[in-house]
C-alpha cells in the first residue's frame, strides 16, 4: 500500500515537471509517515514543503497542485491539506480489505518477495574461541539472527558468516597449556568443561611460570607456519570451543550452525596476497617499517591522516588484513551484493576504513553495499558494562540459566494447573524470550540497561506480554472449537475498532521492509506491541463469537486469526519460540 502511494506521488511529480510547475532538476525523496492521530488519515507527507522553494510556490498551493496531479486510482478515499502544506491521505476501505484478504491467503502475510533479490552475506556473532561466549556476544548474535530471518522472508539469499576468532598469539599460550594437560591425562581428547577456567590457568602460567611464555610464543610461530602437531592440538581446542558455542546458539534459538563458520584462520593463506595486491595497486605506504594504507577521508585530532595498518614491522598481519581478505572472498566467491557486519558500535571507524580500502582496491564494486550495523553496550543498573555477581564478565550460558530460573519462579508464583514439566518448558521459553526481546526491543544503536524485573514483566513491551497476547488470541479458537482454516466469508470493517485493527495488520509488510533495509529489529518489536494493544481494544469493544450475525462473526474471527498469525510470524522473525498456553 505504501509502495502504491509512493508510485502515485512519483507520477504526480513527473506530471508537474512536464507541465513546468516544477523544475526538471528536482529529484525529491518521497517520505510517507503514519500519523499518530487517525483523523489525519492513514499516510502523510511533507513533499510540498520540501519542493516549495525550488518550485517558487506557496507550500499549500503546491500541495493542491500535487493532489490535482495524482493519477486516478482506487487506492485513495480522500486527500487533504493540513497546516502549512502537509498532505494527508485516507486509504479506501475496500483497498484495505483486499490487502488483508490477500494476506489471509499468503503464508508470508502479504510480505512481498523482492523483485531483484540480493545475495546478502551477514557477519554476526563472531565470538573469540579462546573463551566461552559471554554477555557481550548476545547483541551481535540475536540482532544478526533477526536481520537474517527478515531478509530471508523477503526472498533474499542470505549467507551467514560466523567470523570466529581462532587465530593469533593467545592460542600459543592455550596450546602450551593444552599440551601439558593432554600429557597429564594420557589421552588425545580434551575434557574441557569450562573454557574460562582453562584460559585463566593458561594465562596465569604465561604470566608467572618460567619458560612457559617462551614455549607459547614458539608454538604460535609453529602454528602459523603450518606445523602438523600444533595444528592438531589447535583443532582439538577449536572443535571443543565450537561445541560450547553451538550449545548456546541452540538454547538461544538462533540459526547459526557449524556450516556457517568462516573463521579468522580461513583467510590466513590469503593475507600475503592482500599485501602484494595493495602494493601493486599503489595503495601501500611504508611507515616506520609497517605497511599502511593512508586515506584522505580519515584524519586524526591534529588533522594528520590515519593509517590502516595491514602488516606490522615484524611481518605480522592485523584484523584489517583479515577483514580485507574477507571482503574479497565474499564478493568474488560468494557473489555478495550486500555485506552486513553486526558488531559493537565502537568498531565504526575500523569498518569505515575497511569499506573505503575495499572500494579503492576493487574488492567491492559500486554495486555491492557494505554496511556496518553497530550496536550499543549492555549495561548493569550502575550504568557500567553488565557484570556477574563476582564482578567478572557474565558467561552467556550462566545468563540463560538465570533467566530460566527466574521465569520458573515467576510462573510457579502465579499458580496453575500445569504439571512441573509443563511449567519448566514454559519457563524455558519465557526466560530465553525475555532476554532476547529485552535486547531486540531497544534501538540497537543505543546502550541499554539490563533489568531482570522489567524484562520478565507481563506488562509493557516485553516478551511475556506478547507471548501471553498470542496465547490469548489462540484461546478464542480453542474455546469455540474452531479451526481458522475453516473460516469463510470476507472481512468487514463495521466499527472503528474493526478498522483500527485492520489498519494495524496492514502495516506488517511495511515494518518488515524497514527492518530489512535498516537492520532495526526494534521496529518490529514496537509494531508487535502496538498490534497486541490494538487487538486488546478490539476484543473488549467488539463481540467475536457473539457477533450480531454470522458474516460479522466470520469477519472478526478472520481478523483475530490474522492477528495471531502476525504475532507468531513476527516473534519467529525475532527468533522467539511461542507457546500454546501460559
Amino acid at each position: 500500500m505504501r509502495e502504491q502511494l509512493e508510485a502515485l506521488l512519483t507520477a504526480a511529480i513527473d506530471t508537474l515537471i512536464a507541465n513546468g510547475t516544477l523544475p526538471a532538476t528536482v529529484t525529491p525523496r518521497i517520505v510517507l509517515d503514519r500519523p499518530r492521530d487517525k483523523s489525519h488519515g492513514d499516510f502523510a507527507t511533507n513533499l510540498a514543503l520540501m519542493l516549495a522553494k525550488p518550485a517558487g510556490m506557496n507550500p499549500r498551493a503546491l500541495a493542491e497542485a500535487i493532489i490535482a496531479a495524482l493519477p486516478e486510482n482506487p487506492l485513495l478515499e480522500k486527500s487533504d491539506i493540513a497546516g502549512p502544506g502537509f498532505i494527508n491521505f485516507s486509504v479506501n476501505k475496500n483497498q484495505l480489505i483486499e490487502q488483508l484478504e490477500a494476506a489471509w491467503a499468503d503464508d508470508n502475510l502479504g510480505v512481498p518477495v523482492a523483485a531483484q533479490p540480493d545475495t546478502v552475506v551477514i557477519d554476526y556473532s563472531s565470538p573469540n574461541l579462546a573463551k566461552e561466549m559471554h554477555v557481550g556476544h548476545l547483541r551481535s548474535t540475536i540482532i544478526g539472527d533477526a536481520v537474517a530471518r527478515t531478509l530471508s522472508l523477503q526472498g533474499h539469499k542470505v549467507i551467514p558468516q560466523n567470523h570466529v576468532g581462532d587465530w593469533g598469539t593467545q592460542f600459543g599460550m592455550l596450546l602450551a597449556h593444552m599440551e601439558d594437560e593432554l600429557k597429564e591425562q594420557a589421552t588425545e581428547t580434551l575434557e574441557l568443561a569450562d573454557l574460562e577456567t582453562f584460559y585463566k590457568a593458561a594465562k596465569t602460567r604465561f604470566d608467572e611460570e618460567k619458560g612457559f611464555a617462551d614455549r607459547a610464543r614458539q608454538l604460535v610461530v609453529k602454528l602459523q607456519g603450518g606445523d602438523a602437531y600444533c595444528l592438531k592440538l589447535w583443532q582439538i581446542f577449536i572443535d571443543t570451543s565450537m561445541e560450547h558455542c553451538q550449545t548456546v546458539y541452540d538454547r538461544l534459538g538462533v540459526q547459526l550452525t557449524h556450516a556457517d563458520v568462516m573463521a579468522e584462520s580461513a583467510y590466513n593463506n590469503e593475507l600475503a596476497s592482500i599485501i602484494t595486491d595493495l602494493r601493486e595497486k599503489g595503495l601501500l605506504v611504508e611507515d616506520q617499517g609497517a605497511q599502511c594504507v593512508f586515506l584522505d577521508e580519515f584524519k586524526g585530532k591534529e588533522g594528520e591522516p590515519l593509517p590502516v595498518i595491514v602488516q606490522k614491522k615484524d611481518g605480522g598481519y592485523l584484523y584489517a588484513t583479515t577483514d580485507l581478505a574477507a571482503v574479497r572472498y565474499r564478493t568474488d566467491t560468494l557473489n555478495a551484493t550486500r555485506i552486513i557486519y553486526v558488531t559493537d558500535a565502537r568498531q565504526a571507524l575500523h569498518f569505515a576504513q575497511i569499506f573505503n580500502v575495499s572500494r579503492k582496491a576493487g574488492y567491492a564494486k559500486d554495486n555491492v553495499s557494505l554496511e556496518h550495523l553497530g550496536f550499543g553496550m549492555v549495561l548493569g543498573k550502575d550504568g557500567r558494562p553488565y557484570k556477574s555477581r563476582d564482578g567478572g564478565v557474565t558467561k552467556l550460558a550462566d545468563l540463560l540459566d538465570e533467566a530460566e530460573r527466574r521465569a520458573l519462579e515467576l510462573i510457579a508464583s502465579k499458580g496453575s494447573d500445569l504439571s512441573a514439566a509443563e511449567q519448566a518448558d514454559i519457563a524455558r521459553v519465557v526466560g530465553i524470550a525475555s532476554v532476547k526481546y529485552a535486547d531486540l526491543s531497544k534501538n540497537r544503536t543505543s546502550d541499554y540497561m539490563f533489568d531482570w524485573d522489567t524484562m520478565l514483566s507481563f506488562e509493557g513491551n516485553t516478551a511475556p506480554y506478547l507471548l501471553y497476547a498470542n496465547t490469548r488470541v489462540k484461546s478464542v479458537f480453542q474455546r469455540a472449537g474452531i479451526e481458522p482454516v475453516s473460516l469463510t466469508g470476507t472481512i468487514q470493517l463495521a466499527t472503528e475498532q474493526d478498522q483500527a485493527l485492520a489498519n494495524k495488520l496492514a502495516r506488517f509488510p511495511e515494518i518488515i521492509a524497514s527492518v530489512g533495509s535498516k537492520g532495526m529489529p526494534h521496529y518490529l518489536c514496537g509494531y508487535l506491541f502496538e498490534l497486541a494493544g490494538t487487538f486488546s481494544s478490539f476484543y473488549e469493544a467488539c463481540p467475536i463469537l457473539n457477533a450480531d450475525d454470522e458474516a460479522l462473526k466470520q469477519s472478526r474471527l478472520k481478523l483475530a486469526a490474522l492477528t495471531q498469525r502476525t504475532l507468531e510470524k513476527g516473534l519467529s522473525l525475532l527468533g522467539i519460540e511461542t507457546l500454546e498456553r501460559m
